[in-house]
């Protein structure tokens, strides 16, 4: 689950992460009265949508004036915002956040991410922080550095300090990085987030080190103890059709190939998208639809790929171990002669009662392509989406 810029920071507040005096505004009038009570000569208005980049998209204005305000406002609020996450089809901006400009000295990149491979926290800071991070990490990762925590032991006084002397600060700024860097971590374990990213944290003149940016991502998993969390979340910034597959337990995510998936299990539907684009193809969707896959769900998982107009050919990848193969094969044939589904679907079904399953999908006289496993499935769905 992601959130708004603003609500990050107000979560920061709360923690001790300090970050520029400021708040949400939802009209141009509104912003001009936000920075009013904020006072000072100069403002930063900032476009709030779910994506990264939107200084390079002109998200991000200086404001020298009340006018220019409200005139920045009114240019973001209603519109579309196009950056490199967004896609051409860019995000309407409903909501900006007004704050007070900050006299920097130097940008700074930190964020802190699970890694996997050695079941640890990783630390990442950078003294490249802005809006070129990501030229940074692609030309000289060397210059991004890390500190690995463990989850037990949390961040230390040791590893804050190892931080800050890895960043070059001095005087001051060592102690008030360390205070940062451990109300950071703080705020990472306390709401189970599974992205926290300031991009970028800043060092001013007179050495404070304040949180300019604030992204962070939770883990879904969490939401059941984080309720005033959830309470968050803004379902006009997500894709409806990911909205609603998650109201009926599905795991669904739209990508942009033309090949639907349908699979049980989020590790052999990743192994289907790999394998799809290993045949020249791409896939369409992301679709688990679990260890409990029947009638209802196999329908409800067509109604998601075909809602998307991209959709050439779907593959149905089932491997039975829990799930028999033959309740899935007669949930096939009841959706597709149901909602009277004309584009071409590969089956694959393998493991338990997969001979049952072959039977009443050959038996039911309608037009399947049965793969002898997967490989053949993928080049078969791929070859049909292309024709």
């Amino acid at each position: 689950m992601k959130i708004h810029e603003y609500q990050g920071k107000d979560i920061f507040k709360s923690n001790g992460v300090p970050t520029p005096n400021g708040k949400v505004a939802f009209s141009s009038k509104e912003a001009v009265e936000v920075a009013k009570k904020i006072g000072g000569n100069k403002w930063v208005v900032k476009a709030q949508i779910h994506a990264g980049g939107r200084g390079k998209g002109g998200g991000i204005k200086i404001a020298n004036s009340l006018e220019e305000v409200e005139n920045f406002s009114k240019m973001l609020l209603g519109n579309k915002l196009i950056t490199h996450q967004t896609g051409p089809e860019g995000k309407e901006v409903n909501r900006l956040l007004i704050e007070e400009g900050i006299n920097i000295k130097r940008e700074i990149y930190a964020s802190i991410v699970l890694d996997r491979s050695v079941e640890k926290f990783v630390f990442m800071v950078s003294t490249e922080g802005g809006i070129d991070i990501e030229q940074t990490a692609a030309n000289s990762p060397e210059k991004i550095l890390k500190i690995w925590v463990h989850p037990y032991q949390g961040l230390t006084p040791f590893l804050c300090r190892q931080l800050c002397y890895n960043l070059g600060f001095v005087e001051n700024e060592i102690k008030n990085g360390i205070k940062m860097f451990k109300a950071l971590w703080n705020t990472f374990v306390k709401y189970d987030c599974s992205l926290l990213e300031i991009n970028p944290l800043v060092v001013t003149s007179n050495q404070e080190i304040i949180a300019l940016d604030s992204k962070i991502n939770f883990d879904d998993n969490s939401l059941f103890r984080q309720q005033e969390i959830e309470k968050l979340r803004d379902f006009s910034e997500e894709l409806p059709i990911e909205t609603e597959a998650a109201k009926n337990n599905l795991n669904y995510i739209k990508l942009d190939g033309n090949v639907g998936c349908m699979v049980n299990g989020a590790g052999l539907a990743m192994a289907t998208m790999d394998i799809i684009k290993i045949a020249g193809g791409e896939p369409a969707n992301f679709l688990d639809v679990g260890g409990v896959a029947n009638t209802v769900t196999i329908s409800k998982g067509f109604k998601l790929i075909l809602s998307d107009n991209n959709v050439k050919s779907i593959l149905i990848n089932i491997f039975g171990g829990i799930v028999r193969c033959d309740r899935v094969a007669k949930g096939v044939i009841k959706a597709i002669k149901d909602l009277n589904i004309k584009i071409p679907i590969v089956v694959r079904l393998e493991g338990t009662n997969s001979m049952e399953a072959s039977k009443l999908l050959k038996d039911s006289s309608l037009d399947f392509i049965v793969a002898n496993n997967l490989a053949d499935a993928a080049e078969k769905a791929v070859m049909e989406a292309k024709r």
